[in-house]
C-alpha cells in the first residue's frame, strides 16, 4: 500500500505541475479567441471588451486557474469558446478515439514486437538477425509524415481501405451493431498500421537486446548444460528475466504512441485529438488546449504508473525494497 499510495501522490503532484505550467504558458502567449474580431472595423473595441469579460479573459492570471481548476474538478475543464460548450465532453468523445487508436497500435506493436525481438536474438548474427537489422533500420529511417501519406496514397489509389475518418457517410439507420463495428475497424486499419510500424523497430531492438543480455547470463548457460529444452528455456526462465526492461519500456511506448498519433490522426483523418489540438490552437481556444495537454499528460503518466505496478507484481526485489 505504501508503494501505490507514493506512485498515486506522486502522479497527483505531476500532473498538476503540468496543469499549472500548460495554463500559465497558454494565457500569457499574446492574442486570445476575439482577436480575429478586432480586424472587423463593424465590430466596436467596447463590444469585444464586453464579450473578453463575459468570458474571464480579463480577469487576473491566478483567478483564471483557480476558476478553471474548479471545473477540471467538476469534469468540464472550462468552456470552450469555439464550440460553445464545456470542454470536458469534447475532450472525451476525441479521447475514446485515440486511446482506440493508440490502444490497438500498442497491443499489434507488442503481439509482433516479442517473437520478432525473440527470434533475431536466439539467431545472434545469423541471416535473421541480420535481415532483422536491415528493417528496422529501415523503419526508423523513414519519416512518421512520409509513411502516414504512403499510407494514404495506398487507400486513395487501390480503395482497399477508406481514405479517412472513423465511420463511413451515414446510409441506413438501422444498420446493425457488428455492421458498425466492421466499419470502425476498416477505418482503423490503415492508421493503427502505421503507428504500429512507427513503434516497431525500436521495440524490437530492445526485446532483442534484453533476450541477449539473458542469455548469456550464466543460469541460462546452466539450464542449458542440464538438458533443459530450448523453448523451455527461452520462455520459462529466459524471458521472465528480461521482462523488467520491457515493462518500463511498455510505459515509454504508449507515450511514444499518443505523440505519433497526432500526426497520424491529422494525415488520415481520424477525429481524435490531434485534429482537435491543432483546430484549437489556430483559434487560440485555449480552454480545448489546456484540456487536450492535461488528457495527454494523464495518458501519459498512468502508462508509466501502469508500467511501475506490473513491475512491482512481477519483480519481487522491488516489493522487499
Amino acid at each position: 500500500m505504501r508503494f501505490l499510495v507514493r506512485r498515486f501522490a506522486h502522479a497527483v503532484l505531476l500532473l498538476f505541475a503540468v496543469s499549472l505550467l500548460s495554463f500559465a504558458l497558454l494565457q500569457l502567449a499574446p492574442g486570445d479567441f476575439f482577436d480575429g474580431l478586432r480586424l472587423d472595423p463593424e465590430i466596436s473595441a467596447q463590444t469585444i471588451d464586453g464579450l473578453r469579460a463575459q468570458y474571464g479573459l480579463d480577469r487576473p492570471l491566478p483567478v483564471r486557474y483557480e476558476r478553471w481548476l474548479a471545473s477540471a474538478l467538476h469534469g468540464q475543464l472550462g468552456f470552450s469558446l469555439a464550440y460553445r460548450s464545456p470542454v470536458g465532453p469534447i475532450l472525451r468523445e476525441r479521447a475514446r478515439n485515440t486511446l482506440l487508436l493508440t490502444g490497438t497500435a500498442t497491443i499489434l506493436a507488442w503481439i509482433l514486437a516479442i517473437p520478432i525481438g525473440i527470434w533475431t536474438a536466439t539467431a545472434k548474427g545469423k541471416w535473421p538477425d541480420h535481415i532483422s537489422g536491415l528493417a528496422t533500420s529501415t523503419l526508423l529511417t523513414i519519416p512518421d509524415l512520409l509513411l502516414f501519406l504512403l499510407l494514404l496514397l495506398l487507400a486513395v489509389r487501390t480503395g482497399w481501405f477508406p481514405a479517412g475518418g472513423m465511420v463511413s457517410p451515414a446510409g441506413d439507420a438501422n444498420v446493425t451493431f457488428w455492421a458498425r463495428v466492421w466499419d470502425i475497424a476498416r477505418h482503423l486499419v490503415l492508421p493503427a498500421a502505421g503507428l504500429a510500424v512507427v513503434a516497431l523497430p525500436m521495440l524490437v531492438r530492445h526485446i532483442r537486446s534484453s533476450m541477449i543480455d539473458v542469455l548469456g547470463s550464466p543460469f541460462i548457460r546452466a539450464a542449458r548444460a542440464h538438458g533443459i529444452r530450448r523453448g523451455r528455456i527461452i520462455f520459462r526462465y529466459a524471458l521472465p528475466a528480461a521482462a523488467n526492461p520491457l515493462i518500463s519500456l511498455f510505459g515509454l511506448s504508449i507515450a511514444g504512441l499518443l505523440s505519433a498519433s497526432a500526426l497520424a490522426e491529422v494525415v488520415l483523418s481520424w477525429p481524435g485529438m490531434g485534429p482537435l489540438l491543432i483546430d484549437s490552437l489556430l483559434a487560440r481556444d485555449v480552454y480545448v488546449v489546456a484540456g487536450t495537454v492535461m488528457f495527454a499528460a494523464v495518458f501519459l503518466i498512468g502508462g508509466n504508473l501502469l508500467a511501475d505496478l506490473l513491475l512491482f507484481a512481477f519483480d519481487p526485489r522491488i516489493r522487499v525494497e
